[in-house]
């Protein structure tokens, strides 16, 4: 086996490791392998917490101890430098999750396309394409109100199986949890909202497992 694929790209497990400049993270939200030092003004205590550089660059990190990561957030203001309208206009997008409402009104090529499960014609060589098209998986099956909006929720299908929605469950937690995004506790509300949805989901037996 060559250590390059055909297209230079080294794909070898020490390579991806020396790349991996974090480390590994503890449950605190520490980077507990972090080499660094705090970043804070005359503190010398071990820099294991990161925390984004400015809201227009969020994936460039300072490093602090656990106190000063503590009193960074605390200042932290995602809306620093931006307009009043524009201000709003993130809060507008916001309260619908940055998922804007759509007419219920289609043309009769879309309401075609939403007979085999296709939200949009691009998707058809996608996954869409393997389902059986002369069944309706457009979200016609009799389920309570909790966990309909719990599919809502996690942004999943009601013909999905758990796997698959339990899949989806995870990526928002990821973008959602405050150690997955430097201690950002903004979407605190949303992330007990999709932990709710979770555990509708996972005791129904309306899903197969």
């Amino acid at each position: 086996m060559t250590e390059k694929d055909p297209f230079n790209f080294d794909l070898r497990v020490s390579t991806d490791k020396k790349k991996r400049r974090g480390g590994r993270r503890g449950m605190s939200g520490a980077f507990e392998t972090s080499q660094r030092v705090c970043e804070h003004p005359g503190c010398n205590e071990a820099g294991q917490y990161r925390a984004p550089r400015s809201p227009d660059v969020l994936d460039d990190y300072l490093w602090f101890c656990r106190e000063h990561v503590r009193e960074y957030n605390l200042k932290w203001n995602f809306f620093e430098g931006t307009t009043e309208a524009e201000m709003e206009a993130q809060l507008d997008r916001d309260r619908v999750w940055d998922r804007p409402t759509k007419s219920f009104k289609q043309s009769a090529e879309e309401r075609a396309w939403a007979r085999l499960g296709v939200d949009d014609a691009h998707q058809v060589l996608g996954g869409n394409a393997t389902q059986n098209r002369g069944r309706s998986i457009t979200g016609t099956r009799k389920l309570p109100p909790t966990e309909r909006r719990a599919l809502d929720i996690l942004e999943a299908k009601d013909h999905w199986a758990k796997a698959e929605i339990r899949k989806s469950y995870k990526a928002l937690i990821k973008i959602l949890h405050p150690d997955m995004n430097g201690g950002d506790r903004t979407d605190e509300d949303r992330l007990q909202e999709v932990v709710w949805a979770w555990d509708q989901i996972k005791e129904s037996r309306n899903f197969k497992d």
